[in-house]
C-alpha cells in the first residue's frame, strides 16, 4: 500500500527550479520546436513580417547609393535636374522604408499578442485544473507573476529576439554585399574594425542580462509582499497588530534592493559605451583616410567614399546586436521554460479515461478503509477510515483539532484524492465519475466564506447562471438574507466589495447559504462557523442551515450543540481514525472520547443531565458550541 502517492506530486512542484532557469542547459531542440509550434498558426503573418523586413533592408540601401551619384554625377556635371531626382529618390526610399517598418512592427506585435493570448488561456486553464494541494503550496504572487509577467515577456521575444535578429541579419548581409560591390578594399577595412564593437558588446550584454535576472527576482519578491499586505486580509492583519511601520520598512528595504539593481543594470558598460562612441568615429576616419588615398590614386571616386561612410551606420550596430543574439536567445528560452513549467504541471485530480456522468442520486456516502496523507514525510491524516451515511441523514464530525475532520470534507468532492481505499456515492466510486457531475451534486458552506468583488446578484448567479429573479428571491428568503439585501443601496446590484467586506460575517455566510440553495445539491458539506458571530446572526445562520439540510445528505463539522443533538450519527475522530460513532446519548453513555470532550467543554457534571438543559430547539443563543471546534 503506497501511502505516499499524493505527496509525490507535491515533491515535483517543490523540486522544480522555478527561479533560476538561466542555470539550465540553454539549448534544447525539443523546447525550440515547442516554441515554434505556438507561432505556426500565425505563419502567414510571420512571412509577411519577413517580407516587410526584407523590403525595409533593401530600401535602406538606396540613399547611400544615391548620395554617391550626387557627388560623382550631379555635382561634377552641374545637373540640377538630376540632383532633384536623386534627392527625391532619397526621400521616397526613406518614406518607403518607414512604411515597411510600420508594417513590420504591426505584424510582429499582432503575432506576439496572439501567442500571448493563447499562452494565457492555456496557463489559466491548467491552473484551474490543479488540485487544492497546489494552491496551498504555492504563493499567489508567484502564480500571478507567471501568468502576467512571464507571458507578457513573449512580446519582447517576438519583437526583439525574432524580429530584430532577422532585421539585423538582413541588414548586415545586404550592407556587406553592397560594400564589397563598391570597393572590396574599403569593405575589408570596415570589417576589420568590427571586433572593436562586437567582443565588448557581448561581454557587457551578458553582464546586463545577469543583473536583469536578479532584478526580475527582486521584483517578484516585491510583488508578493504587496499582494500579501495590500489584500483585504493582509491589510486587516497589519492594522490589527499595528505593523504599518514594520511593513513599510520591509517594503522600503526590498524596493531599495530593486532600485540598486536597476541602476546598476542601466549603468553597466557606461565606460564601454563611451569608448564605443569613440570607435564610432574611428571607422569613418579610417574610411575617409584610406578612401581619400585611393581616390588620389584614381582607384575610387569621392561619392563612393561618402556612400561607404553612410553604409557604416548600417553595419556596426546591427552586427554587434546580431552577434549578441545568443544572450537574447538564452533569455527567451529561459522565459519559455518558466511558462512551460506551469503548463506541464502534473494534474493530480482529473477524470479517468471513460469516466461516467454521476446519475441522479439518493445520497448514500461510504468511506471504505480510506487512507490519506498530505505529504510524503508526514503521518497519514486519515488511516483506515470507514463509515457510511444513509440518504437524507445528518452526520456530525467531531474530535480534537487535527483529527481529520476537514480532510474528510476535502476528499468527498475530490479536492484531494485518497491514497488508498475508496469513497463511494450510491455505490459509485467518485474516481470513476466526471469531476463536473460530482461537483454538481455537492454543495459546500465553509468557515471562510468567499465572495467575489462584484454585485450581490453576480455572487448568487455563480451557483446558477440562468436563475430567475424569483429563484434568487426565494433562495435569499430561505437563507434569511432577503431583508439585508433589500436594505442595501442598490439591492441585488450592490457591489459587496473585496471578499464581501461590506457585509458582516453573518450576512456573508447567509449569502453563501443562499448561493448553495440555488445550486440545489443532493449532498451538503458544512463547516459551521458561528462561534465568532453575535447571537442574532448565529440564530439566523443556524436557521438557514437547518432549512438547507432538509431532505439532503449532510456531512457537518459540528461547532454547535444543537447540530450534534439533531445528528442522525456522530462520527468521533482522533488521530485520523474514527474511534466512536453513534448518537449523542449513546456516545455519552459509552464514556469514551466524546464523553471526555463533552465534559471538558461543559464541566464535570453528569453528562446525561446536560443535553436537555443546553438544547434550544429554536437555535437561539443558549445553544452551546460543541467540543469539536475545528
Amino acid at each position: 500500500m503506497n501511502l505516499m502517492m499524493p505527496g509525490n506530486t507535491t515533491r515535483q512542484w517543490h523540486d522544480m527550479n522555478l527561479t533560476a532557469p538561466r542555470d539550465r542547459p540553454p539549448l534544447d531542440r525539443a523546447i525550440i520546436l515547442r516554441i515554434l509550434s505556438y507561432f505556426r498558426p500565425y505563419s502567414g503573418y510571420a512571412l509577411l513580417t519577413l517580407g516587410a523586413i526584407g523590403l525595409n533592408s533593401l530600401l535602406g540601401l538606396i540613399p547611400p547609393l544615391l548620395v554617391r551619384d550626387v557627388f560623382d554625377r550631379s555635382l561634377p556635371a552641374g545637373d540640377v535636374r538630376l540632383l532633384a531626382m536623386l534627392v527625391g529618390g532619397m526621400i521616397l526610399a526613406s518614406l518607403g522604408s518607414g512604411l515597411a517598418f510600420v508594417g513590420q512592427n504591426y505584424l510582429s506585435t499582432l503575432v506576439g499578442q496572439r501567442v500571448m493570448f493563447d499562452l494565457r488561456n492555456q496557463m489559466y486553464a491548467r491552473l484551474l485544473s490543479m488540485s487544492l494541494r497546489f494552491f496551498t503550496d504555492t504563493k499567489t504572487g508567484e502564480i500571478m507573476s507567471r501568468v502576467t509577467n512571464d507571458v507578457n515577456g513573449v512580446q519582447q521575444v517576438v519583437t526583439v529576439t525574432m524580429v530584430m535578429t532577422a532585421t539585423n541579419a538582413l541588414t548586415v548581409a545586404s550592407t556587406l554585399f553592397m560594400m564589397f560591390t563598391i570597393n572590396w578594399r574599403l569593405a575589408l577595412v570596415s570589417v576589420a574594425v568590427l571586433p572593436l564593437f562586437i567582443l565588448p558588446t557581448r561581454r557587457v550584454g551578458k553582464l546586463r542580462q545577469r543583473i536583469a535576472g536578479e532584478a526580475q527576482a527582486k521584483l517578484a519578491e516585491l510583488n508578493n509582499l504587496m499582494h500579501e499586505t495590500l489584500s483585504i486580509g493582509g491589510a486587516l492583519l497589519v492594522k490589527a497588530f499595528t505593523r504599518q511601520r514594520d511593513e513599510q520598512a520591509r517594503f522600503v528595504a526590498r524596493n531599495r534592493e530593486l532600485m540598486r539593481l536597476q541602476i546598476r543594470q542601466s549603468l553597466v558598460g557606461r565606460w564601454f559605451f563611451m569608448w564605443l562612441s569613440l570607435f564610432g568615429t574611428v571607422g569613418p576616419a579610417l574610411i575617409y583616410g584610406y578612401g581619400a588615398w585611393l581616390a588620389i590614386r584614381g582607384d575610387l571616386t569621392p561619392g563612393s567614399i561618402v556612400s561607404f561612410v553612410a553604409l557604416l551606420g548600417r553595419l556596426y550596430s546591427p552586427a554587434s546586436m546580431l552577434l549578441n543574439v545568443q544572450v537574447e536567445l538564452f533569455t527567451s528560452l529561459a522565459l519559455f521554460r518558466r511558462i512551460f513549467e506551469y503548463l506541464d504541471l502534473p494534474v493530480e485530480i482529473r477524470d479517468r479515461p471513460g469516466a461516467s456522468e454521476l446519475p441522479e442520486l439518493r445520497g448514500r456516502i461510504a468511506f471504505e478503509d480510506v487512507f490519506f496523507t498530505y505529504r510524503p514525510d508526514a503521518a497519514p491524516a486519515l488511516a483506515g477510515v470507514s463509515f457510511a451515511i444513509e440518504p437524507g441523514q445528518l452526520a456530525a464530525l467531531v474530535g480534537p483539532s487535527g483529527a481529520g475532520k476537514t480532510t474528510i470534507t476535502y476528499l468527498l468532492p475530490r479536492l484531494y484524492d485518497v491514497t488508498a481505499g475508496r469513497i463511494t456515492i450510491d455505490g459509485h466510486d467518485i474516481r470513476d465519475v466526471t469531476l463536473e457531475s460530482l461537483a454538481r451534486q455537492i454543495g459546500m458552506v465553509t468557515q471562510e466564506t468567499f465572495l467575489f468583488h462584484g454585485t450581490v446578484r453576480e455572487n448568487l448567479l455563480y451557483a446558477k447562471p440562468d436563475a430567475t429573479g424569483e429563484e434568487l428571491a426565494a433562495a435569499c428568503r430561505a437563507a434569511h438574507i432577503d431583508d439585508v439585501i433589500a436594505a442595501l443601496p442598490e439591492g441585488y446590484d450592490t457591489v459587496v466589495g473585496e471578499r464581501g467586506y461590506r457585509l458582516s460575517g453573518g450576512e456573508k455566510q447567509r449569502l453563501a447559504i443562499a448561493r448553495v440553495i440555488l445550486k440545489n445539491p443532493r449532498i451538503l458539506i458544512l463547516d459551521e462557523a458561528t462561534s465568532a458571530l453575535d447571537s442574532e446572526s448565529e440564530r439566523l445562520v443556524q436557521e438557514a442551515l437547518e432549512r438547507l439540510m432538509v431532505g439532503r445528505t449532510s456531512l457537518v463539522i459540528a461547532h454547535r450543540l444543537s447540530t450534534i443533538l439533531k445528528a442522525d450519527v456522530i462520527l468521533v475522530l482522533d488521530g485520523g481514525r474514527v474511534v466512536e460513532r453513534g448518537t449523542h446519548a449513546e456516545l455519552l453513555a459509552r464514556g469514551g472520547l466524546y464523553a471526555r470532550l463533552y465534559a471538558q467543554q461543559f464541566g464535570a457534571a453528569a453528562p446525561a443531565e446536560r443535553p436537555a438543559a443546553s438544547e434550544d430547539e429554536s437555535g437561539g443563543s443558549t445553544a452551546a458550541p460543541s467540543p469539536s471546534v475545528a
